[in-house]
């Protein structure tokens, strides 16, 4: 089993910046790559961005050069450097886990973009 605790959404004026981190927990030595998602409402969730444990990235177009996820293998944390934000970036964001078995989720964490 593998628990994910996000932290560090809130309320950001467009053009800000926000970091949203994920602290995996449990067997987290299983964990083969991380991720985050966003789900804005009346939408479907959607990728923003992975990282593998070996460091390959992934970015959705919408948030690359914008958007740094990033990946302390020591802390098993997963970080998400959010710049130049804008009001359709508003949504709740997950932190995932994929593993040989299963995929693991967060329980989200709320970012607002305000115009």
């Amino acid at each position: 089993q593998v628990q994910l605790v996000e932290s560090g959404g809130g309320l950001v004026q467009a053009g800000g910046s926000l970091r949203l981190s994920c602290a995996a927990s449990g067997s987290s030595s299983s964990i083969l790559g991380m991720g985050w998602y966003h789900q804005a409402p009346g939408q479907q969730r959607e990728l923003v961005a992975t990282i593998t444990r070996g460091g390959s990235i992934n970015y959705a177009d919408s948030v690359n050069g914008r958007f740094t996820i990033s990946r302390d293998n020591a802390k098993n944390t997963v970080y998400l450097q959010m710049n130049s934000l804008k009001p359709e970036d508003t949504a709740v964001y997950y932190c995932n886990a994929r593993t040989i078995l299963r995929v693991y989720w967060g329980q989200g964490t709320q970012v607002t973009v305000s115009s």
